[in-house]
């Protein structure tokens, strides 16, 4: 009964702790927060045990905030900023304000339908696992409408990412990925990149402190009105690989 399971958890709020949060940063998005909300609570609400959701704003200019707000949904939590402090700095302060038990993120573009969040938690859940990472590039991975340029470019990333930072997922850059909320503390407690390249230093501290990493294959469509702008964010990518690297050299990752 997906309908009345949705009713019950907008209107009824949490007596027992979440056994998922889902954590969703959010800059400018007054045009589709609604629609991924819906799309999110729609299909996690008839899965069958307690949920939260956050909205991370990231200091939005447009009406994002007050949109969330007036849906009236009791299990909805919006996190302010009075200023734009980038992608990572919005999904950490949502990780570190998650209750449940497991804590996923995902983008607010929907890019990786909300239907794929069994297999995640299926891994962390079922099978041990602390970090669960949803892949374009695992084998049976579908993986829609990119264009030629960033499938070169990504290649060329995950080959640095591979050899350099010698991290063992093949996609680092997926906006879907779920932890067990002792990971998710303690990785986002230690993270120093705010920016868009957040998740490269995220997984490094994962295999660097020894958590069991999944990468799980996803269905993935490049959403209208992405907001990535490729060549400016592959700079910023290695920018942010040199920052990792000096990091650790530097005994901040301790």
């Amino acid at each position: 009964m997906p309908y009345e399971n949705y009713a019950q958890w907008k209107t009824t709020p949490l007596t027992e702790q979440p056994r998922l949060s889902i954590v969703i940063p959010a800059y400018n998005e007054q045009e589709r927060i609604v629609a991924t909300i819906g799309a999110t609570a729609s299909h996690v609400a008839d899965l069958g045990f307690p949920w939260e959701l956050l909205i991370a704003d990231d200091g939005s200019k447009d009406q994002t905030v007050t949109i969330v707000e007036e849906l009236g949904l009791v299990n909805v939590t919006v996190l302010k900023t009075p200023k734009n402090g980038g992608k990572g700095n919005a999904v950490q302060r949502g990780m570190l304000a998650a209750q449940g038990e497991y804590v996923l993120f995902a983008d607010a573009d929907n890019s990786t339908p909300i239907e794929e969040v069994s297999k995640l938690l299926a891994k962390l859940e079922k099978e041990g696992y602390d970090v669960a990472v949803g892949s374009r590039a695992a084998e049976g991975a579908e993986e829609g409408k990119k264009s030629l340029l960033r499938k070169i470019l990504s290649g060329g990333l995950r080959l640095i990412v591979k050899y350099i930072l010698h991290i063992g997922v093949k996609d680092t850059q997926c906006g879907f990925k779920m932890y067990t909320r002792e990971a998710a503390r303690k990785l986002h407690t230690k993270q120093t990149i705010m920016g868009f390249s957040f998740d490269l230093e995220i997984l490094y501290l994962a295999s660097k402190y020894g958590y069991k990493i999944a990468e799980v294959p996803v269905a993935w469509v490049d959403a209208p009105g992405s907001k990535v702008d490729t060549k400016k964010e592959v700079q910023r990518f290695l920018r942010d690989l040199v920052k990792i690297w000096s990091n650790d050299l530097r005994g901040v990752y301790r």
